[in-house]
């Protein structure tokens, strides 16, 4: 592609914003709609905690990363940050964000909580009828499983689990055998619940709850009779959690996948949450243990796992203070005759807004359809007690041919995954890991049937994982289609992942690592010829992230050219918008809604003969070069429209989720416009979808 900019290099950090801090930037966004009065009580309970296990996994995962950076030397990528740096801002920024999150449980949601009706009582506000109960409650239900662990040279510090929650205990006198006190530890077995609720007999109310960190470091001198608890202070530890599998060197990626999941509990840590009450050498002693420095302590002003308080949203029956539920309305498919509807037409699902429940049926009726020959499907995430597993392993009893390919390196899945594979093999299913190097993250499902004298592929292609739950959460689009080129493409991709064959020449779909990057970069490039040649260009995308750098320089070239941007970016974007000469022409925002925006799309206008794809993959480096992803077009004009009105136009509307980015990486929410109505875009769509 010729360009006129001046050659940006990935370490010129002037046009790009650092990953990891747009990145922790989501969570205040997050934050913001805990913060939100319109919305219901407990849905902001509920966006608290997610800002608190996103910030977990940012640490597990991102911070981790620019530690690992910092380890072994190099800049990140594409901003050319300094990771010692970067460590620097992103304890600032993080800092900021725990301020926050626990400035809004302790000012502003816990209080009108209790004004609600739903307290979580703090030590100091337990009646003595309380706290008799919650003493017995420790001694019968808590006390038993605990196994405190005085520290002295024959107790050296011990190995601390990944995210568990921790009593540190400061003593005086001395124990049974003679010896002084000093320091011990008190784990909390994780088969404890964390949120213990109250009888309303013993409270008053039917929904009074106490945290379990506060039952322990109020009873836990019962566990050191005859010696003075002089201190008990909450503490956890984030770990790294990336696992690192050396692929070319493993005979077995499942059996080594196995070894490394049994140690990621233990990995190097890379946060100390600690109450803020706990001296300064208690502190010291932590931070020797763990190698951490005081850019990676987070003191914490209540519990030192905030997100456990999700589970008062799920135990308080108070359906007044939580979203109405909705109902997603069915599919187009014959119950009867599903592979009649496909054939009559393509059909598009657009979750959580319609059922996910049409390709649970497909492939149920596939599964005992006497003229279906072979199932092939990747799995990704599927969920605890999936039903596209069930009917897989149906589908292979039954005789089917049935293929699948598991991706075991699924972050926080691989577990699960490994399990699943398991089950599907003692089923009589193929199934395969993908491949070396690459993560399988496309969403593929390919069912061959046997209709006269032919065979007809039907396909179902997605944004989203093949999981139940999360289609009620997500929002993402489903195409189901027996389109001949389409269907022959995704034939060959399975061929591709299940053999050692050459790149495969495919007519309709975009796939990475071979034809996806090069694509976008064309197609951004023939935007640019139009606009150069004074025609319209614009482009329109809906992502969950953008990061990767020649992309990022491509559209900045479409800007200086005069193409006509607008990015809808839910999460990190290191593109800058609105920088004098290089990105006037480009706006980004991100919309936080009930939903994770989790679809992408994007849109060519190619001087008024439009271009739409669906894809598994966002605009990250992770995406385009180094995973397998599908990138799907919708040929249909009317589901065309359908994509373009519902995940583009709609959400460029949006006037009351949506946030805009600045060239300086800030975000602030977009008002509503003086005499324009208030416009939701996921409002939109529960009404005309569901209503």
């Amino acid at each position: 592609m010729t360009s006129s900019l001046t050659p940006i290099e990935p370490s010129d950090g002037e046009l790009f914003l650092n990953r990891e801090l747009s990145q922790l930037e989501f969570n205040f966004r997050v934050m913001a709609q805990a913060e939100d009065t319109s919305l219901p009580l407990l849905e902001r309970l509920r966006y608290l905690c997610i800002s608190c296990t996103n910030l977990d996994e940012f640490f597990e995962i991102r911070a981790a990363t620019v530690r690992t950076a910092l380890q072994f030397g190099g800049p990140l990528i594409p901003d050319g940050m300094a990771p010692a740096r970067a460590l620097e801002l992103i304890h600032a920024k993080a800092s900021k964000l725990v301020e926050a999150q626990y400035r809004c449980w302790n000012e502003i949601l816990r209080p009108t909580l209790a004004d609600a009706g739903i307290r979580v009582l703090t030590r100091a506000s337990w009646t003595e009828t309380q706290q008799r109960w919650l003493h017995d409650y420790f001694e019968n239900d808590i006390l038993p499983v605990l196994s405190p662990l005085g520290l002295d040279p024959a107790h050296p510090f011990p190995r601390i689990l990944n995210k568990s929650l921790n009593v540190v205990v400061v003593l005086e006198g001395k124990d049974a055998f003679g010896r002084k006190g000093g320091m011990a530890i008190v784990r909390a077995p994780r088969s404890l619940p964390r949120i213990i609720q109250l009888p309303e007999e013993i409270s008053g109310g039917k929904h009074d709850y106490v945290f379990l960190s506060s039952v322990l470091t109020a009873f836990v001198d019962d566990l050191f009779p005859g010696m003075k608890v002089k201190g008990a202070y909450q503490f956890r530890v984030t770990r790294n959690s990336e696992l690192f599998v050396d692929e070319e060197e493993v005979e077995n990626l499942a059996s080594a996948l196995k070894d490394e999941l049994v140690s990621r509990g233990f990995r190097p840590a890379v946060r100390l949450e600690i109450a803020e009450d706990c001296p300064p050498a208690i502190l010291k002693t932590l931070l020797a243990n763990f190698d951490l420095g005081e850019n990676a302590v987070y003191r914490i002003n209540g519990p030192v796992n905030l997100s456990r308080v999700q589970q008062v949203y799920d135990l308080a029956n108070r359906p007044e203070l939580k979203f109405p539920p909705f109902k997603s309305r069915k599919g187009q498919l014959d119950e009867d005759s599903p592979f009649d509807t496909i054939r009559e037409g393509d059909v598009l699902l657009h979750h959580p807004y319609e059922s996910f429940s049409p390709v649970l049926d497909l492939l149920a009726f596939a599964a005992s359809d006497p003229n279906v020959l072979a199932i092939k499907q990747t799995v990704y995430r599927t969920g605890k007690d999936s039903k596209i597993i069930e009917h897989l392993v149906t589908a292979a009893r039954n005789g089917k041919d049935v293929t699948v390919v598991v991706e075991l390196r699924a972050r926080f899945d691989e577990e699960a995954n490994l399990k699943l594979a398991d089950r599907l093999q003692e089923a009589g299913v193929q199934v395969m890991y993908g491949v070396v190097g690459y993560k399988t993250h496309a969403k593929m499902q390919l069912i061959v049937r046997r209709e006269g004298k032919v065979l007809r592929r039907y396909v179902h292609l997605g944004t989203g994982n093949y999981h139940s739950g999360t289609a009620r959460t997500y929002t993402d689009i489903g195409l189901m289609t027996c389109n001949p080129e389409i269907a022959a493409d995704v034939h060959g991709m399975f061929q591709q992942l299940s053999g050692l064959a050459p790149a495969i020449k495919l007519k309709r779909l975009l796939a990475s690592p071979f034809t996806l990057h090069k694509n976008i970069l064309k197609k951004i490039e023939r935007e640019i010829k139009h606009a150069r040649a004074g025609r319209p260009g614009h482009i329109i995308a809906k992502m969950n992230a953008i990061n990767e750098a020649t992309v990022i320089r491509a559209l900045y070239e479409a800007s200086q050219a005069g193409v006509k941007i607008e990015l809808i970016v839910r999460g990190a974007c290191c593109l800058r918008p609105g920088v004098p000469g290089i990105s006037e022409n480009i706006t980004v925002r991100s919309v936080v809604g009930r939903f994770l925006e989790h679809s992408r799309v994007y849109w060519f206008g190619n001087d008024g003969e439009p271009e739409i794809f669906c894809s598994s993959a966002d605009w990250m480096e992770r995406n385009l070069l180094r995973r397998v992803e599908t990138c799907f077009p919708i040929l249909d004009p009317a589901l065309a429209k359908r994509v373009f009105d519902e995940e583009l136009a709609n959400y460029l509307t949006d006037n009351t989720q949506a946030w805009q980015l600045d060239a300086k990486g800030n975000y602030t929410r977009v008002p509503p416009q003086p005499e324009v109505a208030p416009y939701s875009a996921q409002g939109a769509l529960l009404a005309r979808l569901c209503g």
